[in-house]
């Protein structure tokens, strides 16, 4: 079980790092072929909104994952890691669609405002 999460931790890691260059690169190029006028604003206008759903993503995903491991740690009856793992899975999967509905309220708000979300 430990494997698993430290497998995920490196990946993870990599996967973000690949995409904060790559983020960085398409700006330095834009910056540079001098393409920063109006029209590059609507590219980035939704960036803080994205932040904000993103990071109550992540926090819905890992207090799901964070729920299994401390239900294996208190739970009376020995219990298989892939029962754990499993678990993990189920309610991480339940994070997602609880965010599903976060951030679709939240853009058909937006909408009803006359924002661009």
């Amino acid at each position: 079980m430990q494997e698993a999460v430290e497998m995920a931790v490196v990946f993870g890691s990599i996967i973000i790092i690949v995409k904060f260059l790559t983020e960085y690169f398409l700006r330095r190029r834009l910056i540079d072929k001098g393409l920063v006028d109006e029209k590059v604003k609507y590219l980035f206008a939704d960036a803080g909104m994205t932040h904000l759903l993103s990071n109550i993503k992540w926090g819905l995903i890992l207090v799901a994952i964070g729920l299994a491991l401390f239900w294996k740690q208190i739970s009376p009856y020995r219990v298989e890691d892939e029962t754990i793992l499993g678990l993990m899975f189920l309610l991480g999967g339940i994070g997602f669609l609880v965010y599903y509905f976060i951030a679709k309220n939240h853009i058909e708000k937006r909408r009803r405002e006359g924002g661009n979300g």
